[in-house]
């Protein structure tokens, strides 16, 4: 592996690094205004939500690495409080990004990247209409990190209002995930896409525990077969399946199949058996794969 000290490396390089490998980030899109009246509008992908009681985001208007300038959406928060954390999706991706471009402090960025300003109703900075969620929200506190080219600035924004548009809800009036068609930021010029063909849902353990991966047995945890998710998955089930439920594994057409056609063969009836599981597993079969890795082990 290539090993690097931190200290070692350019603000410029170390920036290049880390929004490469910590992503995808997802884009705080944040309308501001200053004591003036004027408004500013411009994306950040340092940032996230950190807590939903009270319901907290933060982001951060990093110091500019290249001469250590502030951002306006920093020194506008610092004359006025609030702001319009505004969630973006792929159908205005390209304007977000053109609303970064540095403009000076009396140009208003709605104008400039063809959004609509809509009024908040809580806070003074106006909401992105175009924008499928918007937060309105107050600053509880700006929490600076460093005076050095690339320091960051905590904005603890705390969330007062949520607007959703309607089209991107569920029968429940849920968000529906497949839906919003969110994007996200990547290193450089790259950005990533959620679409609903690259959605996937891993079962959260929270109520049960899982027998975890060091209970299963050896042949199965060193498998040349199997991967690491595949193993997640085996290790995330609640318990083992008794002698009775492997040894009825062994009429399921497919293990059948293999069963006859690798007698005296050790070696290939473990790796097809271990293939089939593989297979199911990509299915969401869990319990069956269980009992398949399990079948000549038991």
């Amino acid at each position: 592996m290539l090993s690097l000290s931190t200290a070692d490396l350019s603000p410029v390089d170390l920036q290049q690094y880390l929004q490469y490998a910590i992503a995808p980030r997802p884009i705080c899109f944040a309308s501001t205004i200053d004591s003036a009246g004027q408004v500013n509008l411009s994306p950040f992908s340092f940032f996230n939500l950190f807590s939903t009681n009270p319901p907290l985001c933060i982001f951060s208007p990093a110091r500019r690495v290249r001469d250590n300038t502030t951002k306006h959406t920093l020194e506008n928060i610092l004359e006025v409080p609030e702001c319009v954390i505004n969630i973006v999706n792929y159908s205005m991706v390209q304007q977000v990004s053109l609303a970064s471009t540095e403009y000076d402090k009396n140009v208003n960025e709605f104008e400039k990247a063809g959004f609509t300003m809509l009024k908040s109703e809580l806070v003074l900075p106006p909401r992105v209409a175009e924008a499928p969620v918007q937060l309105e929200c107050t600053v509880r506190e700006v929490i600076g990190l460093g005076e050095n080219p690339g320091a960051g600035n905590l904005v603890l924004a705390e969330i007062k209002k949520i607007h959703i548009r309607k089209d991107i809800l569920d029968a429940e009036g849920k968000i529906d995930q497949a839906k919003i068609d969110l994007v996200a930021r990547l290193g450089g010029d790259w950005y990533c896409r959620v679409t609903p063909e690259n959605l996937f849902q891993v079962k959260k353990p929270l109520v049960s525990k899982g027998i975890g991966v060091d209970a299963l047995p050896a042949g199965v945890r060193n498998s040349y077969v199997l991967t690491g998710n595949d193993l997640g998955m085996l290790g995330n089930m609640e318990q083992m399946p008794v002698e009775e439920e492997i040894e009825d594994i062994r009429f399921h057409p497919q293990v059948k199949e293999i069963l006859d056609a690798t007698i005296g063969d050790t070696i290939n009836r473990q790796r097809e058996l271990h293939e089939l599981a593989h297979e199911l597993l990509g299915r969401g079969e869990v319990t069956d794969a269980l009992k398949i890795v399990l079948l000549e082990i038991w």
